[in-house]
């Protein structure tokens, strides 16, 4: 007994440390910010920068004044840095602008050309911490302008290196973005490389670059050279019941964008001709399994899927200027699929 009786008490000490920790208006949101931050940003090695960053979040968050975190660690980054020094730099200051929002809005368009002129650096790991800082930055609304000016440089390390990280963060800084019309004909050009990353197997990357293609396909002078672009013979494995729900889901939301797309006034009033390994052929050509696959997943365990499975079948079988409600054409096929 006079044994657990030290072991309690100190278990007690603890509790109190955390506690207090713990105590002060915000507190909590800080820690959840925390755990937000290491969960969207990744560091290039292990490292104690988010403990020191979450304890200013908080001294701030108690006595309203800046810490100067963000500022040391842009002059550290102007400073001649070893590749290594620069990503966990870069790492850092994402950190910093998730966690001390007020300073990261007192930062200047200088510091975002700082940070996107790492975009051009011999390293990926660096370029990829870039594309991260960037992206924390696009959270910001006076920042989006200036960060759009390197889409059209982030679009072309992800169709020019072949890095399922890079294509991540790049990937998650665009679809973060209202990509400006100045960057459609680098979009064409790049379409057959996002075109691949969709086919890839690596489920993160495919997620996020199905999510740009969706957003891309309401562009009407998009829609063609998406529709025409060329997939493998086994594109439709992509629908099959055995890939993760995320992906599916994505994927028919896709889908069901391009049969919207194609069946517009608008697009109908031109004959468009399409390459015979193209994705419309995939999808709609005569000789496509699509409608099998998709009965298929109208029974999938996940409830979303089911739902957008049925959205893409009543988006095939009615032309737009004959449809009626969407939603409720789509409950009633779900309603009677089950029976």
């Amino acid at each position: 007994m006079g044994m657990i009786i030290p072991e309690c008490f100190r278990q007690l000490d603890i509790c109190k440390s955390v506690v207090g920790l713990a105590t002060g208006a915000g507190a909590l949101y800080l820690i959840y910010k925390v755990i937000k931050a290491g969960i969207t940003c990744q560091p290039p090695l292990c490292s104690g920068s988010p403990v020191c960053i979450a304890r200013l979040a908080i001294e701030r968050e108690r006595y309203g004044r800046d810490s100067g975190e963000l500022r040391r660690l842009f002059n550290s980054l102007e400073c001649k840095q070893d590749e290594y020094a620069k990503a966990m730099i870069l790492h850092s200051i994402t950190r910093c602008v998730y966690l001390l929002e007020a300073e990261a809005s007192a930062c200047t368009p200088d510091d975002i050309r700082v940070v996107g002129n790492m975009l051009d650096d011999n390293d990926n790991n660096v370029k990829i911490q870039a594309m991260n800082t960037l992206k924390a930055f696009s959270g910001i609304r006076k920042f989006r302008l200036k960060i759009q000016e390197y889409s059209i440089k982030v679009l072309e390390l992800i169709s020019t290196i072949w890095d399922s990280e890079l294509h991540i963060a790049g990937l998650r800084l665009l679809n973060n973005l209202p990509l400006p019309d100045f960057v459609h004909p680098q979009l064409r050009r790049v379409m057959p490389a996002l075109m691949e990353i969709l086919q890839c197997d690596y489920i993160l990357a495919q997620v996020q670059v199905v999510r740009l293609l969706s957003y891309l396909t309401q562009k009407n002078d998009l829609l063609y050279d998406i529709l025409n672009c060329q997939v493998h013979g086994n594109f439709l494995d992509l629908f099959q019941s055995t890939q993760p729900g995320c992906l599916l889901f994505e994927v028919l939301v896709f889908t069901e964008r391009l049969s919207e797309g194609r069946n517009t006034p608008h697009y109908r009033a031109v004959k468009w001709q399409y390459n015979e390994q193209s994705l419309h052929e995939a999808l709609f050509g005569d000789e496509s399994r699509l409608a099998d696959r998709l009965l298929s997943l109208v029974i999938h365990p996940e409830e979303d899927v089911q739902i957008q499975a049925c959205k893409v079948i009543v988006s095939l079988q009615c032309p737009e200027d004959l449809r009626v409600r969407p939603s409720y054409q789509t409950s009633t096929f779900f309603m009677n699929s089950r029976e």
